[in-house]
């Protein structure tokens, strides 16, 4: 089982750069970091959790300006949207984003997906909350048209284009892997259009039949990383038994001399493991 690190990077945390080069050099094998574009004042929807909305969700860095910058400065490490909002990004943009950043970290990039819960955000991004599911799925498609098409063209209900180039292309072939978020609303969009389910914070005993069913829907053995998971021997034990891939241990977003801390910490455990 592999170890890796998520993460809110904001201005007030830890730079992408000094972060990237501790988690390699601690052993852990990916940084995936969240995405928000940002937060309306006038928020109606639940925080998933509950409770207040943490003040990481407001000072994001850009995913990709943030993982190009801690590529510059590993070799090892994969480098994640954990998870990228598409239900409100332009395929096309994000098309060349995640090859640009394939191509400066020679083959590293990781595309993490999900559909979002921020109403109010996605809204200002043009977005209807009720079609985001297809409109995910779309975008999706068109990206990976876009990777593996020297003349790309789209034509569909939300996303049409006609023949187009578009480079740089993905160092990986026959594109970088795309990480499905979600629950089991996800499972179709796991099964179509990605390469591992992430699976968010689901504990073992409820993730083993979920495991099943989104890979008897898919027809392979699809592998899991589980993001959010406790950075405790007892909790990583359960997944181990259930033979996940990867598991992610969240990590505060705080100053460095604290981040150091924490990743240390979490290396005693993977240690365990290993």
């Amino acid at each position: 089982m592999k170890f890796g690190i998520s993460t809110f990077i904001t201005d007030l945390s830890t730079r992408p750069a000094p972060l990237g080069r501790a988690i390699e050099e601690r052993g852990f094998d990916s940084l995936f970091i969240a995405e928000h574009s940002h937060i309306p004042v006038d928020r109606r929807s639940p925080y998933p959790p509950g409770g207040e909305l943490p003040d990481i969700y407001y000072r994001t860095l850009d995913p990709f300006v943030a993982l190009s910058a801690a590529a510059t400065v590993t070799e090892r490490l994969l480098l994640g949207t954990g998870i990228a909002l598409v239900s409100q990004r332009d395929p096309i943009h994000t098309a060349k984003e995640v090859a640009s950043l394939d191509l400066v970290s020679d083959g590293r990039a990781v595309f993490g997906v999900g559909v979002g819960w921020n109403r109010e955000e996605m809204a200002n991004h043009g977005t209807d909350p009720a079609t985001r599911g297809k409109l995910v799925d779309e975008r999706l498609r068109a990206i990976l048209e876009l990777w593996t098409k020297e003349k790309a063209e789209f034509h569909g209900e939300f996303v049409d284009f006609d023949p187009v180039y578009s480079w740089p292309k993905p160092v990986q072939k026959p594109h970088p892997p795309i990480f499905v978020g979600g629950g089991r609303g996800a499972f179709p969009r796991v099964a179509e259009l990605g390469d591992v389910w992430l699976a968010n914070g689901v504990p073992p005993e409820v993730l083993a039949p979920q495991i099943e069913e989104v890979r008897a829907l898919a027809g392979r053995a699809v592998p899991v990383t589980v993001y959010d998971v406790p950075a405790t021997p007892e909790a990583v034990e359960g997944y181990a038994q259930l033979d996940v891939e990867r598991v992610l241990f969240n990590l505060p977003s705080d100053p460095e001399p604290a981040t150091l801390a924490h990743l240390d910490r979490f290396a005693e455990v993977a240690a365990r493991f290993r």
